[in-house]
């Protein structure tokens, strides 16, 4: 049995990124998932949301990496990845978050009270 991915086609994708954003308080577009993240920028994202938000969605960019950073750059004007959304609103990569964190600013901002 050989593995096939999953293919998405571009409009596909666009429609994902749109209804994540619009629909969660909380988004995070990462490599791989909570269970097994596949890139330490990934991870250390993960990890700083998961100190404040317990909900919050996650969307795998792997199985159509291309398309993703596409669509997501529509809405960010950053090309990598990973990126977190809150409200509807880009907020950066894992640095950003770290950075939020060492400024004692990331809770408010995750909560959207920044």
């Amino acid at each position: 049995m050989t593995f096939q991915p999953e293919s998405f086609d571009p409009d596909e994708v666009d429609a994902r990124v749109e209804e994540a954003i619009e629909n969660n308080h909380v988004v995070l577009f990462m490599k791989g998932n909570r269970l097994m993240p596949q890139c330490g920028y990934s991870a250390k994202a993960l990890e700083l949301i998961s100190t404040y938000v317990d909900e919050f969605e996650t969307i795998d960019v792997l199985p159509a990496l291309p398309h993703y950073r596409e669509a997501l750059n529509e809405h960010s004007g950053w090309e990598t990845i990973p990126q977190t959304f809150v409200d509807g609103e880009f907020i950066g990569g894992s640095d950003i978050l770290e950075e939020l964190e060492e400024r004692g600013e990331l809770e408010s901002t995750l909560d959207g009270t920044n």
